[in-house]
């Protein structure tokens, strides 16, 4: 792996960041190709950065006859990108690993815990049928010419600055300012949460692996909580207490369509994952940062700088209608 010539499309983001310096640490020699707008989350010194607009196909193509070994794209979401990437690295590239989601998988799944051969379908989210269709392309170039694609996973991966709730910091905000929250459903569905340095842990041992080509990986923590639990582990870390109110999903989709997107489509339903494939590639393996420490990243990043304390509005008055309505039943 020492050596190796990987180009990041993208890598400033909440995942791929931790990614950008795990690959310098393993020896990579990393070049990150982005916008280089953002300050959030810095790239370690030995990265070679490259501006430019990844969906810019000039610029992609200037970029892909420096001839890689590994290519990660962290920036296609639709089969129109993929299919743009791809025929500019054709020839060009040893490796391309498309990031997918876990949000792809059968929705509500049928059995736990998820795996690979979990069946693809989520009829309630367009992303999540996007990153399908750009499975199902990189697949079939894979089969037709043995394009060399490693699909990869993740499912909700966090760092410092993401609060797990649609809302964002509103959510930490309304309990410490004792007012009470929304959770969907029961607060008893299962989620897994994924800190992005231990994505990272999983992800960069693939890059350049021979028996990654023309496969699947999934890549998350097995730390699994509830809903509740999560809510409660956020207050904590933010020193108050959560004040629960329980809502169905498809409720508060007809008064927040954004927000009900993402629980129907995603979030709603337990997701549970079994990471043995992975292990049988990257044999140490094993994600140990658990929410707990994680929660007290995220209350640290935000109130360290008081700017950061923004309020979703449309999250708030949703709550708030949200909770006039169900708090006397909750």
């Amino acid at each position: 792996m020492v050596g190796l010539r990987v180009l990041f499309l993208g890598g400033t983001g909440i995942i791929s960041s931790a990614s950008s310096w795990r690959a310098v640490e393993s020896g990579l020699e990393l070049t990150v190709l982005n916008r280089g707008k953002t300050s959030t989350r810095p790239l370690p010194s030995e990265v070679r950065q490259i501006t430019g607009d990844v969906d810019d196909p000039a610029a992609l193509a200037e970029v892909a006859r420096l001839d890689f070994d590994v290519v990660v794209d962290w920036r296609a979401f639709t089969p129109d990108q993929v299919r743009a990437r791809t025929d500019a690295l054709r020839g060009h590239v040893g490796q391309y690993v498309f990031i997918s989601s876990a949000s792809a998988y059968q929705t509500p799944p049928e059995r736990l815990p998820i795996t690979e051969s979990t069946p693809l379908r989520n009829p309630f989210w367009q992303y999540s049928r996007d990153k399908i269709a750009c499975e199902d392309l990189l697949t079939t170039l894979y089969r037709n010419e043995g394009f060399p694609v490693t699909i990869v996973r993740p499912s909700h991966t966090y760092d410092r600055t993401l609060v797990p709730f649609d809302g964002g910091w509103t959510i930490v905000e309304r309990m410490r300012r004792g007012q009470p929250i929304v959770v969907h459903g029961d607060g008893t569905s299962l989620w897994t949460l994924t800190h992005h340095r231990d994505f990272a842990r999983g992800l960069v041992p693939l890059l350049g692996h021979p028996r990654t080509l023309g496969d699947t990986f999934q890549i998350t923590s097995d730390d699994v909580l509830t809903w509740d639990q999560i809510a409660n582990t956020l207050a904590a870390a933010a020193g108050t207490t959560a004040q629960i109110v329980h809502v169905p999903s498809d409720a508060i989709a007809a008064v927040h369509s954004g927000w009900g997107a993402g629980l129907l489509g995603d979030k709603t339903h337990s997701a549970v994952f079994d990471n043995t494939k992975l292990r049988q590639v990257v044999p140490d393996f094993v994600a140990t940062i658990p929410f707990e420490v994680g929660a007290r990243e995220i209350v640290a990043w935000y109130d360290e700088d008081p700017t950061r304390h923004h309020i979703d509005q449309s999250i708030d008055d949703a709550m708030n209608t949200l909770i006039a309505r169900y708090s006397q039943s909750s």
